[in-house]
C-alpha cells in the first residue's frame, strides 16, 4: 500500500510529460516511440522494486535499470516544472478574460512554443545523465595538494600519499577501464597508498573477480585500508548472524590478498630515515542510521600525544563529531563516502556545489581547522546510479611539507 502513492505520481508524471509532445506534433509514430522508451524504463524500474531478487547483491542491470529511470524521470520534472507555471499563468489569463473582458483567449501557438522549450530543456538532463552512465563514470581525475605542516618530521617533507575511495567493486563492468584506473595510480609513484573504505556494494564476493587488478597497485611505504559502511554486509539479507560474520571474514581475507594492511580500530607507524609518522585506521563511524563502529581511543593505544598522525575515517562527519574535539590533534584525516553525490559542478576557483553539501558539510576537497586538515575523496567507483556528471571519479595525490617558520 505504501508504494500506492508514489505509483500515481508516476502516472500523473507520464500524463503531463506526454502533453508537451502531443502539443509539438499529432504524428502517432512519435508518440508510439516515446511510450514504448517510457514503458521499457518504467517497467524494468518497477521489475525490480516488486518482483525482482535482489538477494544475489547488487549487479550492473541493476544500476542501469536505476541510471535510466533517473535520466528519464530528471528530464520529466524539469518539462513539467517548466510547462506548469506556463498553465498556471494561462488558467490565470483565462479566468480574467472570461469575468472582466469580451475577448477570447486563444493561446495555442504560445503553447507550441512553450512544449517545444520545455522538451528542449528536459534533454539537457536527460543527455547529461545518459552521458554520466557511458563516459563520466571512468573519467579519472588526478587532484593533487600540497599540506604544509610545522610538526611534520624533517623527514617527511616531501612525502606523497596516494588516497582512493569508495570502489565498489559491484557495480564495475568495464574491466579495461578499472585497469587503466589502477595503473593511473601507479603512475603516481607515491610513498603510501592508502583506500579509506566500501570495497563493495553489499556483499564481499563482490570484490573477488578484482583481487589480481588491486593487488597490482603498490607503494614502497605499503598500502593500507579501512572499512566502509558498505564492508559490513549491513545491507543484504543473511539467513543467520553466523553468514554474515563468515562475510566480514571473507572481506578481510579479500583485504589480505589484495595486499592492503587492513586497520581495524589499529594503529602503525611508518618510519623514514629514523623519524616516523602514525597511521591510524578506525573502523566506519557515521551520523545518524550509519554504524559507528569506530574507536578513537582503542585506535590510539599504542600513539603518543606529540606524533604526527594521519587518520583514516571513511565518513567525514567523524571529523567534526569526535576527531576535532580529541585532545589528540589529527594532522590529516582522510575519508570519502559521499560520492560527491556522483552529480555537481565544480569550476575551480568559481563554484563548487553539488546536492550532497545539503546533507555533509565536509563532502569533496580540502577543509582545514587550524594545523588539522581534512580531504574527502570524492570517490573512484560509484553506486546506484551508474555514472558521474560534473564530480568525477577521483585519485587523490597529497604531498607533505615542512611548513618554514622563517618565512
Amino acid at each position: 500500500m505504501r508504494w500506492i502513492p508514489y505509483i500515481i505520481f508516476l502516472i500523473l508524471l507520464q500524463w503531463y510529460s506526454f502533453q508537451a509532445l502531443k502539443t509539438i506534433t499529432q504524428n502517432k509514430g512519435w508518440w508510439t516511440i516515446y511510450g514504448l522508451t517510457v514503458l521499457l524504463i518504467l517497467g524494468s524500474f518497477l521489475w525490480q522494486i516488486f518482483v525482482f531478487d535482489r538477494s544475489t547483491g547488487w549487479t550492473p542491470y541493476i544500476a542501469y535499470t536505476i541510471g535510466f529511470f533517473i535520466a528519464l524521470t530528471s528530464a520529466q520534472l524539469v518539462m513539467i516544472g517548466f510547462l506548469f507555471f506556463e498553465d498556471l499563468s494561462r488558467f490565470l489569463v483565462a479566468i480574467y478574460h472570461y469575468f472582466f473582458t469580451d475577448q477570447k483567449f486563444h493561446i495555442s501557438d504560445r503553447r507550441k512554443f512553450i512544449s517545444q522549450a520545455a522538451l528542449a530543456l528536459g534533454a539537457v538532463p536527460f543527455a547529461s545523465l545518459l552521458y554520466g552512465m557511458y563516459q563520466g563514470r571512468y573519467n579519472y581525475k588526478v587532484l593533487k595538494y600540497t599540506l604544509e605542516y610545522e610538526s611534520l618530521p624533517e623527514s617527511f617533507d616531501g612525502f606523497q600519499i596516494t588516497q582512493i575511495s569508495d570502489l565498489h567493486c559491484g557495480s564495475f563492468d568495464n574491466y579495461e577501464k578499472v585497469v587503466y584506473g589502477m595503473e593511473l595510480i601507479n603512475k603516481q609513484k607515491s610513498d603510501l597508498l592508502l583506500f579509506t573504505g566500501d570495497l563493495v556494494n553489499n556483499k564481499s564476493s563482490e570484490a573477488l573477480d578484482w583481487v589480481d587488478v588491486l593487488s597490482k597497485i603498490d607503494a614502497p611505504y605499503g598500502k593500507f585500508s579501512v572499512l566502509g559502511n558498505h564492508d559490513y554486509g549491513d545491507y543484504s539479507e543473511w539467513e543467520n548472524e553466523e553468514a554474515k560474520q563468515k562475510n566480514l571474514d571473507k572481506m578481510y581475507q579479500i583485504q589480505k590478498d589484495m595486499g592492503f594492511d587492513l586497520l581495524l580500530n589499529e594503529s602503525r607507524y611508518i618510519e623514514k630515515n629514523g623519524e616516523k609518522i602514525a597511521l591510524i585506521g578506525v573502523e566506519n563511524w557515521g551520523a545518524g542510521r550509519f554504524k559507528k563502529a569506530g574507536d578513537l581511543e582503542k585506535s590510539l593505544a599504542q600513539i603518543e600525544a606529540k606524533d604526527f598522525k594521519i587518520l583514516l575515517s571513511h565518513d567525514p562527519s567523524h571529523w567534526e563529531a569526535e576527531v576535532l574535539p580529541h585532545p589528540h590533534p589529527f594532522h590529516l584525516t582522510l575519508s570519502g563516502h559521499t560520492h560527491g553525490f556522483q552529480f555537481g559542478i565544480e569550476i575551480p576557483g568559481w563554484i563548487k556545489w553539488s546536492p550532497i553539501q545539503w546533507r555533509y558539510k565536509q563532502w569533496a576537497g580540502i577543509y582545514e581547522n587550524q594545523e588539522q586538515k581534512l580531504n574527502v575523496n570524492r570517490g573512484f567507483g560509484y553506486l546506484a546510479y551508474p555514472g558521474r556528471v560534473g564530480i568525477w571519479p577521483e585519485i587523490t595525490v597529497i604531498t607533505l611539507k615542512k611548513k618554514n617558520l622563517l618565512v
